[in-house]
């Protein structure tokens, strides 16, 4: 059978991979020179609940936490921890944080009632229900915060026409382990240029749970935490009912860490299928079209194949020239730590093998629980699943 057809075809999508990369590197400039707004000196502060669901211990999680407690606001805040099982011992990372800040109401949530497949969200649903302040904030767990975080965040909430702010977010490593630097480079040379690009272009209305912040009054309108308990895009189906109200959702010119505590292949592999198979079923033709995000890979099967030109090596060479200059772009946009670049040719080739799985099944393992992923992208509780969900052993 004659292949050499494929050759020109991979090479040419490494070509249109590196302009998407250069492309998004002049967005994230941009996007980061943006003006904020800022609420007037001297103004009174809305009250703010910070919501902080939690499930078992992690690296770093009381740095982390405590990041959200250590906040320069005027006003009134609220810091609501929950968790599902009353032998958690995450609950001793909280009482520590009690006792570290005294003059901040810290409450504790402890409800292991189930109210959909989704588990963080059915904490959510039993948070809720003590929320005292009219600002919401929903951060995960493993989100670290500058001390003027609230107040950016609230004032970008403040602004006209705007349902919910949600942020950008960059990996922070917890170790100095080359698997805790590959899942930063995941978020900060894939998820963060695509973000940059589909929102650049207006292509692309995004949520995160690095931060999803609405008022009390939004999230009453919208039916609760109740309408998106059985999602796996918990985060992205909120921010649909959130513009429901006939609103936008805000992002600031920030971005926040994300704290990558991987330790192993199979963790790594585990985590990323999810996200991948989240973006599947959120835009099925977006996650496939993003396949030009591959340009290095894309450029050495390409060298490969039977019929590569003499100049494919050098498309190849192109290829990763143009990600270590869209990763410097971005470091120096948002202001974080160089990474390793000698890890990217790796982190590029892991990212397109974990993007090729993403389209097998719909499995995927969160919080070591199995779930079959549905075309609506609702989660179905499965026993047998890990299996299809771990890393190839080869």
């Amino acid at each position: 059978m004659d292949l050499t057809w494929l050759s020109p075809i991979f090479l040419l999508l490494a070509v249109v991979g590196c302009v998407y990369g250069l492309t998004s590197a002049w967005l994230g400039g941009r996007f980061a020179a943006k003006p904020a707004p800022r609420l007037p000196e001297g103004a009174a502060r809305p009250s703010v609940t910070i919501l902080k669901p939690l499930c078992g211990l992690e690296p770093n999680l009381y740095q982390n936490l405590e990041t959200f407690c250590r906040q320069d606001y005027p006003g009134p805040v609220q810091v609501v921890f929950g968790v599902q099982n009353a032998a958690d011992p995450v609950i001793g990372v909280v009482e520590r944080l009690r006792e570290a800040h005294p003059d901040l109401r810290i409450d504790l949530v402890i409800d292991a009632r189930q109210h959909g497949s989704n588990r963080k969200v059915s904490n959510l649903i039993n948070m809720a229900e003590h929320v005292a302040h009219a600002v919401i904030v929903l951060a995960d767990s493993d989100m670290v915060v500058a001390p003027d975080y609230l107040e950016r965040v609230v004032a970008e909430l403040s602004q006209p026409g705007v349902t919910g702010v949600t942020c950008l977010y960059h990996g922070v490593p917890a170790n100095r382990g080359v698997y805790a630097h590959l899942s930063a480079l995941a978020i900060d040379v894939q998820f963060l240029p695509n973000v940059l690009m589909g929102t650049g272009l207006g292509l692309a209305k995004p949520c995160f749970g690095s931060t999803i912040a609405f008022t009390a009054e939004s999230l009453s309108r919208i039916g609760g935490f109740q309408r998106i308990r059985n999602d796996l895009a918990d985060d992205y189906e909120l921010g649909e009912a959130l513009r429901g109200l006939g609103g936008r959702i805000a992002i600031p010119n920030f971005s926040i860490g994300h704290t990558c505590v991987d330790t192993e292949i199979p963790g790594l592999w585990r985590h990323e299928l999810r996200w991948n198979r989240t973006i599947r079923n959120v835009d099925p033709a977006g996650y496939a079209g993003s396949v030009v995000t591959h340009a290095f890979p894309l450029a050495l099967i390409g060298a490969l194949l039977p019929g590569a030109g003499s100049g494919a090596l050098a498309v190849a060479a192109l290829a990763l020239a143009c990600r270590i200059l869209l990763c410097i772009r971005l470091e120096r946009a948002f202001g974080l730590q160089p990474h390793p670049y000698w890890l990217l040719p790796i982190r590029d080739i892991l990212s397109f093998m974990n993007f090729s799985w993403g389209f097998v099944s719909g499995a995927v393992t969160w919080k070591g629980h199995d779930y079959r992923v549905v075309a609506d992208g609702t989660l179905i509780p499965e026993a047998q699943l890990s299996k299809d969900a771990e890393a190839p052993t080869a």
